[in-house]
């Protein structure tokens, strides 16, 4: 019997157990990495260690973590999720591994480096700024006109993301971002200002070997204006791969990757569709969030998870699927709640509408009777997300529309904050 492969995943996290599943299945033995000493707050007491043979704890010498991690003779290196980008991409070029290398690793997590890289590739990209200060933005603000958008350098899931009509409401988001704790228990050392792009956003996932790109699912998104954010995501569409939208972005999704260095692994590419053509609005060396590789796989019978695990332990299966279109499935959606109330949660008095709709699939929401909810002003704040699955494209959209109209205030029945009765 041959020895195990040894897989190093870094930083781990909840987001990321489907992932280590798949490579789990594929007969890895897995090794975790944190690249941090501390755990971020948002991930505390969500994940478990069960499936690591070994927890390494990066102490902030990269040469004495590479020697611990070589022990195992690993044959790849993956970032687990956004925070571990830029150390897997270190530590796998330490151990001389399939890489994405060092030379773009900024611009791979700095949004406003990302953007500035691909313009130079001579890609489509956002015009945009770093201000030094609130006066600077303000001024750029004036200059350029319209409505622009203020966000950290480095955050995710719609963390900190402020849409401004006014120089005076840029000015205020800058202060009140720079210096803040972000998503990831980080401190936001810069800001960027960018143009608000107008147009559809789609999602392109994709996974890498030898730097050609495959492109595993394609998503659609819609959004909504809702507790004071302009565009807030409110679903996702899983897309047929081919058609006029989907293969201008596959192209350009795969532009990016080339100009962001991505040679190795899957990525996460966000695109609006503009009049002027798709234009970026960043990219993520890792899977992409929200379970929607999970829901891919079900849907279409492979996605990311599994063709990133086949691309590290089984490039030929990988090389059989490189640049096929992906399998056609039923339709399927999903369709965020977006509360519009805060107190203490006691329960969804009309769930049982949502589950009688007639493409209803699953539901995931981590909310118990007695928790605190907010109202819902990014990614990481939705109370429920409803899966909706069928062989017709117009049953999936009239129902995703009734899940709309039923998610009001109604939707959400709350406890006195005192605790009483």
């Amino acid at each position: 019997m041959s020895a195990p492969q040894h897989v190093v995943i870094v930083d781990s996290y909840a987001p990321t157990k489907l992932l280590a599943d798949e490579f789990l299945k594929a007969g890895a033995t897995l090794v975790r990495v944190q690249s941090t000493r501390e755990v971020p707050k948002v991930y505390e007491g969500s994940f478990s260690l069960d499936d690591y043979v070994d927890n390494i704890v990066h102490g902030g010498d990269l040469a004495a973590t590479a020697r611990a991690v070589a022990a195992y003779d690993p044959v790849a290196v993956v970032a687990g999720g956004e925070v571990g980008v830029e150390f897997a991409d270190a530590l796998s070029t330490e151990l001389g591994l399939p890489t994405n290398g060092v030379e773009f690793s900024e611009a791979r997590r700095d949004k406003y480096v990302q953007i500035e890289t691909v313009k130079a590739a001579g890609l489509a990209g956002a015009r945009q700024l770093l201000p030094s200060t609130a006066e600077e933005l303000a001024d750029w603000h004036r200059t350029h006109g319209g409505r622009i958008v203020v966000k950290p350098l480095r955050s995710a899931a719609g963390d900190g993301i402020f849409f401004c009509d006014t120089p005076e409401e840029s000015a205020a988001a800058f202060r009140k971002l720079l210096g803040a704790t972000n998503v990831f228990s980080d401190v936001n050392t810069g800001v960027v200002a960018q143009e608000y792009l107008r147009g559809t956003e789609y999602m392109v996932n994709t996974v890498s070997l030898g730097g050609r790109h495959h492109v595993t699912d394609i998503w659609r998104t819609t959004r909504i204006s809702a507790n004071g954010v302009i565009d807030l995501v409110d679903a996702a569409y899983l897309m047929q791969r081919r058609g006029e939208v989907q293969d201008r972005l596959a192209e350009y999704a795969a532009q990016v990757l080339d100009a962001l260095g991505i040679q190795h692994g899957p990525a996460h590419v966000e695109v609006k569709m503009t009049n002027a053509g798709p234009v970026l609005v960043e990219m993520g060396a890792r899977i992409c969030g929200g379970n929607l590789p999970h829901y891919a796989k079900v849907t279409l019978g492979e996605s990311q998870l599994d063709l990133s695990a086949a691309a590290y332990l089984d490039p030929p299966r990988f090389e059989e699927r490189l640049g096929k279109d992906y399998p056609k499935g039923p339709f399927m959606a999903s369709v965020t709640l977006v509360s519009p109330v805060e107190g203490v949660f006691a329960g969804f008095p009309r769930l049982d509408e949502v589950k009688a709709l007639e493409s209803f699939n699953d539901l995931r929401g981590a909310l118990a009777p007695g928790a605190r909810i907010e109202r819902t002003v990014n990614d990481m704040g939705y109370p429920l997300m409803v899966t909706l699955l069928h062989d017709t494209e117009e049953t999936v959209l009239r129902d995703a529309n009734t899940i709309r109209y039923l998610d009001g205030p109604d939707f959400y029945a709350l406890a006195p904050e005192d605790g009483t009765a």
